[in-house]
């Protein structure tokens, strides 16, 4: 399939719903700490997504029970809410998604529970940086391999692996869309990119070898050898000014 740009108005819609879910993290990062369960984050993002007029994505999304994927020192992505209590020195990645007015938005953070090892603390500031190295690639007439290398020159170069099995993709009226974004590659490859896409660019990045395995709930993809991982993502407009972060939006009301 073809990716379909969206017009300015879409654009400002797809905003709206990264405001919602913006400050849905902010508050889910404010509420992590030592013996807070994963559960309790997942309800805590629920309530505040429809509070505000919006649905939660991911939930019931191909099955999937949860609003958000909180996903703990070596899971990647996709690890399912449950009893599991943070601890002092966890990292946990939290995914989430919202539909607000038909329109979807998906961002991730990594988040340290309390003091965190130095190579945790540096995985996070590598990951991030490799998000926003991606998001400066995101320019019209760029291709999507401009914003993998991007990712990969920062990942590898800090020392860390991208995962490569897992890659971003098009953001729209659902969740996955065209093109596939992937976090490693060369300059002037893949799609085009043209005004109006909108990408959810999201580096997965393992303190280990970029191999994953599944887990045995058919959801939890984590590091193979039980190396960190981290995750930082955001939902991204290519615009004749440049990217615009669509899930860095202006503060909601409570």
């Amino acid at each position: 399939m073809v990716p379909v740009p969206k017009t300015p108005g879409e654009v400002d819609a797809m905003a709206a719903s990264g405001a919602v879910l913006a400050a849905c993290l902010d508050m889910l990062c404010a509420a992590v700490r030592p013996g807070v369960t994963t559960i309790e984050l997942d309800r805590l993002a629920e309530e505040h997504i429809r509070a505000h007029g919006g649905v939660p994505a991911f939930k019931g999304y191909r099955g999937f029970p949860g609003s958000i994927c909180p996903s703990v020192n070596s899971e990647v992505v996709h690890a399912i809410p449950g009893p599991y209590a943070l601890r002092e020195g966890d990292l946990v990645s939290i995914d989430a998604g919202v539909v607000l007015d038909g329109w979807v938005s998906d961002s991730a953070r990594t988040v340290a529970v309390g003091e965190v090892a130095d190579v945790a603390r540096r995985l996070l500031e590598a990951t991030e940086r490799a998000l926003e190295r991606g998001i400066a690639a995101a320019l019209v007439g760029h291709h999507v391999g401009d914003i993998g290398h991007a990712v990969q020159a920062e990942v590898e170069g800090a020392g860390f692996s991208v995962v490569r099995s897992l890659v971003g993709h098009g953001v729209g009226r659902t969740m996955h869309e065209e093109p596939q974004v992937p976090n490693f590659g060369l300059p002037g490859t893949g799609a085009e990119l043209v005004e109006g896409i909108v990408i959810a660019i999201e580096p997965m990045v393992n303190a280990g070898d970029h191999e994953v395995v599944m887990g045995p709930d058919g959801w939890t993809i984590s590091s193979r050898d039980g190396s960190l991982s981290a995750h930082f993502e955001h939902t991204v407009a290519v615009t004749a000014a440049g990217p615009r972060i669509l899930t860095m939006g202006a503060p909601v009301p409570a």
